[in-house]
């Protein structure tokens, strides 16, 4: 099982990033929503941001981005912080900037689907 935080989570059962949350649950996997609007997704409290976790010595696996580029900028330093082993760029949260400095800060970097990876056991 791994810890995974869902940036960008929403409770709208429409929005890929609540569907990512549902199946990371459904094949087992600990789902972190973090907004900093919303107070609860797919079941789960929402943790308004990433230095959240970080101050709660929260051990991330994999971070799944469902933000555009200019958010995931703004909170770059705290990903670094974060320290998660996987950084899952899904489509339309491309950030090729961010990529390259969390890679040269030895984390994976992938440029996915993260309800294509669990569905075909790619995750």
């Amino acid at each position: 099982m791994e810890v995974v935080a869902v940036l960008g989570a929403s409770s709208d059962t429409n929005r890929y990033s609540y569907k990512a949350m549902e199946l990371l649950k459904q094949y087992g996997h600990q789902a972190l929503p973090i907004h900093p609007r919303e107070t609860e997704v797919a079941g789960e409290k929402v943790f308004p941001t990433l230095r959240d976790l970080i101050n709660r010595g929260i051990k991330v696996d994999t971070l799944t981005m469902y933000v555009n580029s200019a958010l995931s900028t703004k909170v770059q330093q705290e990903i670094i912080d974060l320290k998660p082993k996987r950084v899952i760029f899904n489509p339309g949260s491309e950030n090729p900037d961010l990529e390259k400095l969390l890679t040269a800060n030895g984390i994976k970097v992938e440029e996915a689907c993260t309800l294509v990876l669990l569905r075909t056991n790619q995750y």
